[in-house]
């Protein structure tokens, strides 16, 4: 049987893995809804770039209840501090990926009407363009830590506010956060459409790029120069119960790039993340753009792993009572419940990817104008 040791590092490895699939998967339909109103100039146009979406979203947002499960599920103060910590923002979140872009798509061709598809046009745009940003801030916080401190009770308070969550290193991730998924997204319209929709795709596809590059280098230069991050003292026992009171935590300018000298190997994954951008930006107009996808998602991998590694132990400082921060070794559920959900994500991960496998399968092609004007009644978005 797993030791409880090994089992918190193989879930937080699968937390991760996790995000990545949301962030490439649920990304690309993000970034393709924000780069709407830039790629598609007319009506037809803008059910080209719907269609290419539309029959995806649902099943690429699976991603994102997986990974909430298993934060639920493994990490039970994690998900207490976050989710009610960050409670405004998760709920902006919810009401403009979860809520208004699914009514969006559904409701937008309902009628002919031009003002009425114009209007749910703006709210898919927003649909992709404010939760792209918003999950940006939420890692920027996640970064710098919450002000949440545990009482003798493990009782949880939280002491900060919504214009607190928006301070500039957080806007900084944001806009980060933004250029990636449009990349992401500009150049799966490049691989499902045809001209002229392809090459604004591509366009801004290689902008945000560009964009990336610069922006991701100016947040590592921020965190290891500037942005306080966080260190325990002494040894901490990866065997103990999950309690987070009993160590010690200093905040330190720097400290977040500590492990690339621990783990020397680490420093490959935000390499992935400059490499990867870099090679979208070149690779966009070769052939069907799908290798440029590809060096995208590698981008995207980079980019959300180099946080993990950066802040490994930690899942989830606390910037108001050090100790209270969470780590990979005192924020588990038992070892019982995560031995039992391995079990679970070993059966059904596969089956899940499978599935969206078989979609994406079936759904392979290119959404051109001629189809979709053709064929009104079947293509609805």
């Amino acid at each position: 049987m797993l030791d409880i040791e090994a089992l918190r590092v193989i879930w937080w490895v699968l937390l991760g893995v996790l995000l990545m699939g949301f962030a490439v998967m649920d990304g690309f339909d993000l970034g393709a809804a924000t780069l709407l109103p830039l790629v598609a100039k007319n009506d037809l146009e803008r059910r080209v770039v719907l269609n290419t979406i539309g029959p995806v979203w649902e099943g690429n947002q699976v991603w994102i209840i997986l990974g909430a499960g298993a934060i639920f599920a493994a990490w039970p103060y994690v998900y207490a501090v976050a989710f009610s910590g960050a409670y405004l923002v998760v709920l902006l979140l919810l009401l403009t990926m979860g809520i208004s872009r699914p009514v969006s798509f559904k409701y937008r061709s309902k009628l002919p009407n031009m003002a009425w598809r114009r209007t749910w046009d703006w709210i898919v745009f927003t649909g992709g363009f404010l939760p792209a940003i918003i999950l940006g801030v939420l890692v920027g916080n996640v970064i710098q830590g919450l002000p949440y401190f545990f009482d003798e009770m493990l009782r949880i308070s939280y002491s900060g506010t919504i214009i607190e969550l928006l301070n500039p290193f957080a806007l900084w991730c944001g806009v980060t956060s933004l250029a990636m998924l449009v990349m992401h997204g500009g150049l799966y319209l490049a691989i499902k459409t045809e001209n002229p929709i392809r090459d604004r795709a591509i366009f801004w596809s290689r902008i945000s790029a560009i964009w990336l590059i610069f922006l991701f280098a100016g947040g590592g230069i921020w965190v290891a120069k500037w942005l306080v991050g966080f260190q325990v003292m002494g040894e901490i026992n990866p065997y103990g119960y999950s309690n987070p009171l009993h160590k010690q935590v200093v905040p330190m300018v720097g400290a977040w790039i500590k492990n690339y000298s621990l783990y020397p190997w680490s420093i490959y994954v935000p390499l992935f993340g400059f490499l990867g951008a870099l090679g979208a930006m070149l690779t966009a107009r070769w052939g069907t753009s799908r290798f440029a996808f590809v060096c995208s998602s590698l981008s995207v991998i980079g980019i959300i792993g180099t946080v993990g590694v950066s802040m490994f132990p930690f899942i989830l400082p606390s910037s108001t009572n050090l100790s209270s921060s969470l780590l990979v070794w005192d924020a588990s559920s038992t070892q019982l419940t995560l031995l039992l959900m391995l079990a679970a994500v070993m059966i059904f991960l596969p089956i899940v990817l499978l599935y969206t496998s078989w979609v994406y399968r079936v759904l392979r092609g290119k959404v051109t104008l001629k189809v979709v004007e053709k064929d009104e009644h079947h293509v609805t978005y």
